[in-house]
């Protein structure tokens, strides 16, 4: 596929030139510390993605989960992420260390509204700071401690285009293979092999659905 060079645009200037300021409200509404509202938004939120980066330009979002309120809300200034168990590639770990500058998008179920917020990690492994973070006694290895930085509500223009919470718009998850298979055939793609079977394929969607209930913690 080739590209017109002279549609992209290079410069904040020309991208000004097209856009029109933001109104009063979007730029006046990004707070310096997590206040009240945006205290209590966390506070029912299950789930939120995180951005990091590397420092060298290469960017990675990971989704984040648990029952709401999962990410601590220490102070007007200062968030905790617990760290879960995983596929241990750590990437957001790793980025964090090299680069602290990260970003937060909490959702709601339900809400069309969400919460942003930019700050800077640091991961600890502090006994005492992840205590109120244990699931059935079970301590998280690892937090994420945030500074944070701004915070702001963003509008549902995006939940009002996707349907995202519309039960009608709701697909099968058959409508795909399993994460298995597509994971599975992706290897054997790059490796130059044939896709593997069924059977292997099933075995490794029943070891995930035993992780699932096992390791969540």
């Amino acid at each position: 596929m080739t590209f017109e060079e002279k549609q992209f645009v290079t410069s904040l200037a020309e991208l000004d030139a097209i856009v029109p300021p933001p109104g009063e409200g979007a730029a006046g509404k990004t707070m310096h510390r997590i206040e009240r509202y945006a205290r209590q938004f966390i506070g029912l939120s299950p789930f939120c993605c995180l951005a990091t980066s590397d420092g060298k330009g290469h960017a990675d979002v990971t989704p984040r989960g648990d029952k709401p309120g999962f990410v601590r809300v220490l102070d007007d200034n200062t968030l905790l992420i617990p760290e879960r168990p995983g596929n241990n590639r750590m990437d957001s770990l790793r980025n964090i260390i090299q680069y602290p500058s990260l970003g937060l998008l909490f959702f709601i179920p339900g809400f069309e509204d969400t919460l942003r917020v930019n700050g800077r990690g640091r991961v600890t492994r502090d006994p005492g700071l992840l205590a109120d973070s244990a699931v059935d006694g079970r301590l998280p290895k690892f937090g994420v401690l945030v500074a944070v930085d701004e915070a702001f509500f963003h509008c549902a223009k995006a939940f009002r285009r996707s349907r995202l919470w519309d039960p009608t718009a709701q697909l099968a998850r058959n409508t795909m293979p399993t994460l298995a298979r597509m994971i599975m055939d992706q290897m054997a793609e790059v490796a130059n092999e044939a896709p593997p079977a069924q059977a292997k394929v099933a075995a490794v969607d029943a070891e995930i659905e035993a992780d699932y209930r096992t390791q969540l913690y």
